[in-house]
């Protein structure tokens, strides 16, 4: 598999571990074309008859900051492109929670927004001490509809979700590890070791019973999934036409703080 912004390779053969790169350093965010990549890539690593095992991770020391500036730009100057890049987002998280083999997250850097919820879908999340979590939609004047209402109250209950949803706030991989948001936060320099000592326990592990046990976990949080992202991402077209995304939108590309007025 072989993408000019999301890669893969293999390793040894005996090991069957498949390792997707989000490929678009320092930042790695999801622009454009990436956005459209991750839309189809789970479904060709389903029939990847190669691999039994996943890590996700990113370039450089950064994860994904997540969404890009100028592809929220054009989102906002044609809201058509905002429909079309939903259908992909839904693929994008549909897919993910429907491939059958366990996915591990190499969080080697921040995981932010549309980023961090990419990190959180996957079945174990181990993170360098250093990276940072947030989810800042509600910053950029977003309602935070790409799956992240999904997935942060599955993990660590609804009062600490709205908490950080509804503030955008940041929170650092120790603390993300102690209220449960991840599985490990570890020291950079131990980061590949404990990805590589559990992609490889996996892939060692029986094949079928632990694919379709996964299967079985995921079953109520893709029925989640469906029945929430339609709505969510229907409440997020509608922020992306408003003039307080507009704001931010100008802020962040001017480097200062919006202006919000609730609209």
């Amino acid at each position: 598999m072989d993408y000019s912004t999301c890669t893969g390779r293999k390793t040894l053969p005996r090991d069957r571990i498949l390792t997707i790169t989000l490929n678009r350093p320092p930042m790695n965010p999801i622009h454009y074309e990436l956005h459209e990549e991750l839309s189809r890539v789970w479904y060709l690593v389903q029939v990847d008859h190669e691999s039994d095992v996943v890590i996700l991770t990113g370039a450089g020391e950064t994860f994904s900051a997540g969404g890009d500036i100028p592809m929220m730009q054009k989102r906002i100057d044609d809201p058509e492109l905002f429909n079309r890049k939903n259908l992909e987002m839904k693929q994008m998280i549909f897919g993910l929670l429907d491939l059958e083999k366990p996915v591990i997250a190499r969080i080697n850097g921040d995981c932010i927004g549309r980023g961090a919820t990419l990190a959180l879908m996957c079945d174990i999340m181990i993170a360098v001490d250093t990276a940072r979590f947030c989810d800042p939609h509600v910053k950029m004047g977003y309602v935070a509809g790409d799956g992240g209402a999904v997935i942060w109250p599955q993990l660590i209950g609804y009062a600490k979700a709205k908490e950080y949803l509804l503030t955008g706030d940041m929170l650092d991989a120790v603390e993300a590890e102690r209220i449960g948001l991840i599985n490990h936060a570890v020291p950079r320099d131990q980061l590949d070791a404990k990805v590589n000592t559990l992609a490889e326990k996996l892939a060692r592990g029986s094949n079928k019973a632990i694919k379709w046990t996964k299967t079985s976990m995921n079953i109520p949080l893709r029925q989640l999934a469906h029945s929430m992202m339609d709505a969510s991402l229907a409440y997020e077209a509608l922020t992306n036409i408003g003039p307080d995304h507009q704001e931010a939108v100008t802020a962040f590309q001017e480097k200062r703080k919006p202006d919000f007025r609730g609209r």
